[in-house]
Formats: C-alpha cells, structure tokens, sequence
C-alpha cells in the first residue's frame, strides 16, 4: 500500500485528485445521511467522479509520466 502511495504522489494529477477526493469527502460527510453504507459510499464516489471532471476541465489535464518523459528524452 506504501508504493501505490508514492507511486501517486510523483504522479502529476497526484494534487488534482487530492483535491477532488478532499471535496467529495467533506460533502459526503455533512450532507449525505441514506442510513445506508452502500449509498453513502456510492454517493460519495460519484461526487468525487464530478468534481475530478469539474477540476480537470478548469485546470486542465496534468501530465502523464509517459509524456514528461519524452519531452525529457535526448535526440
């Protein structure tokens, strides 16, 4: 679990995702009450799923680790 955390944090869209997922979060906490666990967690994702559109459409899309490596390619 320690390298899939690492893993994303060199990762570009690491901030964005944090983001979203920090935002979803704090809705889901203090407005969503189904009574029911899955509901909630179904809810939750779906927030998080549009706010990560919303951000990604407002500050664009990050960088993937493939792209920034070509750019960094010599020749």
């Amino acid at each position: 679990m320690i390298d899939l955390i690492r893993a994303w944090r060199d990762h570009a869209a690491y901030g964005q995702r944090t983001l979203g997922f920090a935002l979803a979060l704090l809705c889901a906490e203090f407005f969503y009450r189904f009574h029911s666990f899955a509901l909630e967690c179904v809810a939750f994702l779906a927030t998080w799923l549009v706010l990560d559109i919303a951000i990604e459409a407002i500050a664009g899309r990050p960088a993937t680790m493939s792209a920034r490596s070509e750019t960094n390619r010599p020749g």
